[in-house]
């Protein structure tokens, strides 16, 4: 499985390349010059600020937490997901990792993971239904409402099974302490029976349950405003419900092309084929796509750094340990 990932990614890669060339690289550089570098720079702000929510949400799961730790995992997280060849899962144990890092407990960390990761993905399936009622509503003969629907239907039978299995299944995360950070879980908290403690002590809080939710519905609604700047900018204007929808099927189908890193292809020849639906233009749709994977180079690159600095440090001081010691030894 540890190929499939690198596969994919590199086959998404073809795929958007031959995307660009076929619809022109000069049409799809023009849309992307119109929005201009303040342009970019208010949407990676929007995304900074969205992803600084999103780790608040976290938070909710941990009370007691300095906030920037939440906030600093969920940028690793992102960032990993988002530009190293990994999927989402791997972008989820990275930030766990960053959260232990930064003082928090390892099973803790697990823990208000796997709770975080079903509630958003909780919220994300309420984000799609709003885009498909919207949908309805703007295009009634719509021929993407009905999939899209059954889709729903599906996912949303998944997410209740995840929840039935985190409150009255744990056993079955004893398989999860041992992927999430490979030894470190267990060394930081004793294991699985601490992660089942974890977790029901995080279930004993619905207001907090409930904040996480709501905070995640409220990131996946406005991150449409992203896309509706970036059309604004580029000349191409729709209206910000239109935009709703578009956004929230695109993320209902990458969300189902988990396996490709950060769905690199898919999401390119998603946004062309919703984007005719609303007369979107196939260079604009590329280009809009093209600016998102841009913004999470731009962010998540430094995270990356410095969390590779971090890790190093670690390592340099784990290894230097040992020699220190017997060097001060009388022996």
């Amino acid at each position: 499985m540890k190929g499939l990932p690198i596969l994919a990614a590199i086959v998404g890669v073809a795929a958007m390349a031959a995307l660009v060339g076929y619809f022109g690289a000069g049409a799809v550089m023009r849309s992307l010059l119109a929005v201009g570098g303040l342009g970019f720079a208010a949407i990676c702000a929007i995304h900074l600020a969205l992803m600084v929510l999103m780790g608040i949400a976290w938070r909710v799961l941990m009370p007691g937490t300095p906030a920037w730790v939440p906030i600093w995992g969920r940028l690793v997280r992102d960032s990993g997901s988002e530009l190293l060849p990994l999927s989402q899962v791997g972008g989820y144990v990275l930030g766990a990792r960053a959260l232990a890092l930064a003082g928090v407990s390892g099973t803790v960390a697990a823990a208000t993971t796997i709770v975080d990761v079903t509630f958003e993905f909780v919220a994300q399936l309420a984000y799609t239904a709003l885009g498909v009622a919207l949908l309805v509503q703007l295009q009634p003969g719509s021929a993407a409402a009905t999939p899209v629907l059954i889709g729903l239907v599906v996912a949303g039978a998944a997410a209740a099974a995840f929840l039935i299995v985190q409150r009255h299944g744990l056993d079955y995360f004893d398989r999860v302490a041992r992927i999430l950070g490979r030894g470190w879980a267990e060394r930081g908290a004793s294991g699985a029976a601490a992660l089942h403690a974890a977790l029901r002590v995080i279930y004993r809080r619905p207001a907090g349950l409930w904040l996480c939710f709501a905070l995640h519905l409220a990131c996946w609604v406005v991150s449409a405003a992203e896309a509706w700047l970036v059309l604004r900018l580029a000349g191409e204007p729709l209206p910000f419900t239109a935009v709703l929808v578009l956004e929230s099927m695109l993320y209902a189908v990458r969300t189902s092309a988990f396996v490709v890193p950060n769905a690199v292809g898919v999401q390119e020849g998603a946004y062309i084929l919703l984007g005719a639906t609303f007369g979107l233009t196939p260079e604009m749709a590329l280009a809009l796509s093209l600016l998102k994977r841009a913004r999470d180079i731009v962010i998540g690159l430094p995270t990356l750094g410095i969390w590779q600095a971090l890790e190093g440090g670690r390592l340099w001081r784990r290894r230097d340990t040992p020699a220190t010691t017997s060097a001060i030894s009388p022996d």
